[in-house]
């Protein structure tokens, strides 16, 4: 095991190993890092090193390499940085998948390659015998080498993804995603042995989950979403194990789901409801559980009514259907009559596991007999039609009954139903008609066969096909006729019987016979001699035909009744009659106010737990999230220490071993020369250890080149000496083993010649000896022709059919592709027509706002130069005005003013703090003037602005006076 001091130095090792394809060695180098206790705190190169071992693992199919590896590094980042791992593990199956897809993609023949039993199992010593003795080279065998074995590596690698995600509960989702993948890959290539092995792990899984509730990072199933990711899981699996047909696995799937739903005390969503009863239905079906395939549909037909607003009528009908005619399905017998004690507590026991299944509660009367029976669910469908028909039997009007069957058919199910299925309800079930009851049904068992299809999107039902009920309906037809028959006659002949029901032949019709016999449900034998049916019962004052009679005698009386109407004297029950239909409606609308008030209840209810459900939850995850932030703090400041630590003592113990061996190494070749140390080791010190070897190593060099030397040229010498005297003898043997193969060639040349000729004389003999089979063999070579001629043609006949059925239903889609694509053209055409025409208009529209933003701002502008042009002007005629003034203050002072000391040569003299031209001066001097203050930027004489000319125009005269004072003022005061 070779030890790195850093991560990164395994991965660049690992990486020179590939370059030089030592695939093994690369993979070894990098498995001992990994399960190494040195590097037990996560970084970043662990998660690149992770990448680069998972494709070793997948390139040379190491399956235990790799869950050895994995299972350290959740070891490692399962504290700090679990998104790691599972980065990790969608990298590994990411690859798995991939090289299972190029493998299946190079091989032409997937069926014959995938076909084997169970993918963990090894090969049988009959295949390696016949891999070893045949010469078959065939196309079926590279793909079974080339195929199989990446399948089998991608379901080892969902077995070890699940066993590491099993109890992660920071990894749930990724764990539902690796099982919906298995999952998906065993539907996809019809791996049944597979998925009953991948069934059974998720089971352990969670028996394990159960049993182990201590643990540090297990899922908590009371957590919706915990919940809801196994229940989907669940229901996938389910939905697998029917599309494969293992209805036993789907079996314990339901199992499966029942457990979790007892488990956690809270009821699925409804879509998650309904695909569970309906895989109840086709389970119970196929199984011939009638009755409880009956029972499912009736709570898929509730779960559906309640639930799923968006149902169409339509949908609502079938569904609605399919509910009676799998009540009707049910033999009308019971099976348990006559049967033992022990029977009779195991057949309670099965009615109460599949009524939890099913979801009925039958906990309120547990010392009945039958706890689910074809009569008590007629009962809960049909018990309101019942209540209604005795309310019109004892003189209720018309219309209340009416009103009354309306009420009840708002929340029943024969209110959705066919009008078929009524009609085949009541004429098997109420009717009696011994003579035509067959041929009654016949047409609406036909009608009823036609009825059915694919549901829309809205249900999620994918499809009801009622026809699957049509032989349980001739059977339930034809027991019932037995059983009419039964109470009208005590003799017919066969031929009678057997035109009385069309659906079967009499042979068939003896084996329904047989059974409802068997089940007590008729009594009957038949007579093949007299070709007749005798029936048991005999006497007028049996029940079934007193009760014939007794109807039969209150149709009469109804029929008398009608003819001659009898005088009704009033009673108080007429006089409520008329306020009973508002009563009726009074008493509907409370109930339903009551019931939305009931329900708006629960939702307020549910919606407040659902709150504070999120609250706790929201709570929880901050102060997890806070508890894993300090964690992750105190490790790195923890992992830091360490490491810093580490080092030092490393590079510590490094510098003492190396001096160590320096020392003995040198002591080892001074002992073997006998000299003496020149230093003792505990004095000697790294550096002077390595001088010491140094000088030593180059001394023995020199030694060994002067040897080799030497014995160079002592083997030369004595080579050249051998060869010499090797030569002659060489040449002797040589020409004496040219005598030898010489006559060795004769005398072999001349035994083959006699054996041919001895082959020769044997084929002659053999060929006179097979000549009289010729006739034969030719007859075999034309009938075996002739039977391939005509297998080949009708081989290539339907081939042609095929290929012409193809080419038609092509030709019928690349025409209907046509036809849409030359309507999405011209639709896409009309769509870019008014698009253009909006954006002209938008352009159109910018246009013209920008021309009239243009206008404005020329406007503004020409507003804008007049204002500056008066406002020059005012300048202008300003700049005159103080012109004028400045120009008169210049002249002697007025009389009034004689007093001031003013000087004709001081006023001459300029401002010392204002900058004169040259020129001006001159001319100053020439004329005996002042020359005037330069004019500034601001229109002012003086030398620094007066803010107050920027006041406004209402101040200027006021400004230009003072100004004027001011500057009267100062060239007074100049001479000073």
């Amino acid at each position: 095991m070779t030890s790195f001091l850093k991560p990164e130095n395994a991965l660049k090792r690992a990486e020179e190993l590939i370059n030089v394809g030592q695939k093994q060695d690369a993979l070894q180098t990098l498995h001992d890092l990994i399960t190494s206790k040195r590097y037990r705190a996560w970084q970043k190169t662990l998660e690149r090193i992770m990448f680069k071992y998972v494709e070793l693992c997948v390139d040379m199919r190491k399956g235990r390499f790799a869950k050895d590896g994995l299972i350290q590094y959740r070891i490692i980042c399962q504290q700090v940085n679990v998104s790691s791992l599972e980065e990790v593990i969608k990298h590994f199956m990411h690859l798995s998948t991939e090289k299972a897809e190029q493998a299946r993609s190079q091989a032409q023949a997937l069926e014959e390659a995938l076909d084997v039993d169970d993918l963990e199992a090894d090969k049988r010593p009959e295949d390696l015998m016949l891999s070893y003795v045949s010469g078959e080279k065939g196309k079926d065998r590279s793909d079974r080498e080339l195929v199989t074995p990446w399948f089998k590596f991608l379901w080892e690698t969902y077995r070890t993804v699940l066993e590491i995600l099993r109890n992660n509960s920071k990894l749930e989702a990724l764990y539902a995603m690796t099982a919906h993948r298995a999952f998906q890959f065993c539907k996809q290539y019809k791996r049944t042995t597979e998925f009953r092995r991948l069934c059974e792990i998720i089971r352990n899984h969670l028996a394990n989950l159960n049993k182990y509730r201590d643990q540090r990072d297990r899922p908590d199933l009371s957590a919706p979403e915990s919940l809801q990711l196994y229940l989907d899981t669940r229901v996938e699996q389910l939905k697998i194990a029917t599309e494969l047909e293992l209805w036993q696995e789907a079996f314990r799937s339901v199992e499966d789901i029942h457990g979790l739903m007892c488990l956690v005390k809270k009821t699925p969503k409804p879509s998650l409801m309904v695909v569970y009863y309906v895989k109840l239905t086709e389970i119970f079906w196929i199984s011939s559980s009638h009755l409880y395939h009956a029972y499912a549909w009736f709570r898929l037909f509730l779960l559906q009514k309640s639930f799923n607003k968006n149902l169409s009528q339509k949908d609502l009908q079938l569904i609605a259907s399919s509910v009676v005619l799998a009540a009707l399905s049910v033999p009308p017998h019971d099976r348990t009559h006559g049967a033992s004690h022990l029977e009779l507590e195991h057949e309670k026991e099965r009615n109460l596991r599949m009524a939890n299944l099913i979801g009925f509660n039958l906990e309120s009367k547990p010392e009945s007999r039958e706890m689910l029976s074809r009569s008590s669910l007629l009962a809960e469908l049909f018990i309101l039609a019942s209540i209604a028909s005795l309310l019109y039997c004892i003189g209720y009007i018309d219309d209340v009954f009416w009103k009354l069957s309306g009420l009840w058919a708002s929340k029943g199910v024969m209110s959705c139903v066919t009008q078929e299925v009524k009609d085949v309800y009541h004429l098997l079930e109420h009717e009696f008609h011994p003579s035509d009851l067959a041929l009654k049904a016949l047409p609406l068992i036909t009608k009823i066969s036609k009825l059915g299809g694919k549901l829309s999107t809205a249900s999620s039902v994918p499809e009801v096909q009622l026809s699957q009920y049509v032989p349980s309906l001739e059977r339930l037809a034809t027991m019932r006729l037995l059983q009419q028959v039964s109470n009208v006659y005590q003799t017919i002949k066969i031929e009678t019987l057997s035109g009385m029901i069309p659906f079967f032949d009499f042979s068939v019709v003896e084996k329904i016979a047989v059974d409802a016999v068997k089940q007590k449900f008729v009594s009957m034998k038949v007579d093949h001699m007299k070709n007749v049916v005798i029936f048991s019962k005999t006497s007028l004052e049996s029940d079934g035909l007193r009760d014939h009679l007794a109807n039969f005698a209150e149709q009469l009386n109804k029929a008398r009744q009608m003819i001659y109407p009898p005088d009704r004297k009033p009673s108080k029950l007429g006089a409520l009659l008329p306020t009973l239909t508002e009563v009726v409606a009074k008493e509907h609308k409370r109930l339903l106010a009551r019931k939305s008030i009931i329900e708006k209840r629960k939702e307020e209810q549910e919606r407040q737990l659902l709150e504070m459900e999120r609250e706790e939850e929201s709570k929880r995850l901050r102060l997890q999230k806070i508890t894993e932030e300090a964690e992750q703090r105190r490790l790195a400041t923890e992992y830091e220490q360490r490491k810093n630590q580490r080092i030092l003592r490393e590079i510590e113990e490094r510098e003492i071993e190396e001096a160590q061996a320096l020392l003995q190494e040198a002591e080892k070749r001074i002992k073997k020369k006998g000299k003496k140390p020149i230093i003792e080791g505990d004095k000697m010190t790294k550096q002077t250890l390595m001088e010491l070897t140094l000088t030593e190593q180059l001394r023995e060099r020199q030694e060994m080149e002067k040897k080799l030397q030497k014995l160079a040229k002592t083997m030369d010498y004595l080579e050249r000496a051998k060869r010499e005297e090797a030569a002659p003898l060489i040449e002797a043997a040589y020409q004496q083993r040219l005598v030898e193969e010489r006559l060795l060639h004769e005398r072999e040349q001349q035994q083959e010649v006699e054996l041919s000729k001895q082959r020769h004389e044997g084929d002659l003999k053999e060929k006179e000896r097979l000549a009289r089979m010729i006739g034969n063999k030719e007859i075999y070579q034309v009938r075996v022709v002739s039977h391939r001629q005509a297998e080949f043609n009708r081989l290539r006949r339907e081939r042609e059919e095929r290929i012409s059925r193809i080419l038609q239903s092509r030709k019928q889609e690349r025409e209907k592709m046509r036809k849409l694509k030359y309507y999405l053209k011209l639709e896409e055409e009309r769509q870019q027509k008014l698009r253009e025409e909006e954006e002209a208009r938008k352009r159109e529209e910018a246009e013209r706002r920008k021309k009239e933003e243009a206008e404005r701002l020329a406007k503004l502008a020409e507003i804008a130069e007049k204002q500056r042009q008066r406002e020059r002007e005012l300048e202008e005629k300003e700049r005159q005005r103080k012109e004028a003034l400045l120009g008169r203050a210049v002249e002697p002072a007025p009389p009034a003013r004689q007093s001031e000391p003013v000087t004709a040569p001081a006023a001459a003299a300029p401002n010392p703090g204002k900058y004169v031209p040259k020129f001006m001066r001159d001319r100053a001097e020439r004329t005996g003037t002042a020359p005037p203050p330069e004019t500034d930027r601001w229109g002012n004489s003086s030398s620094r602005p007066d803010g107050d000319r920027w006041r406004g125009d209402d101040r200027r005269s006021s400004y230009v006076s003072g100004g004027g004072s001011r500057s009267s003022s100062s060239w007074s005061r100049n001479p000073r």
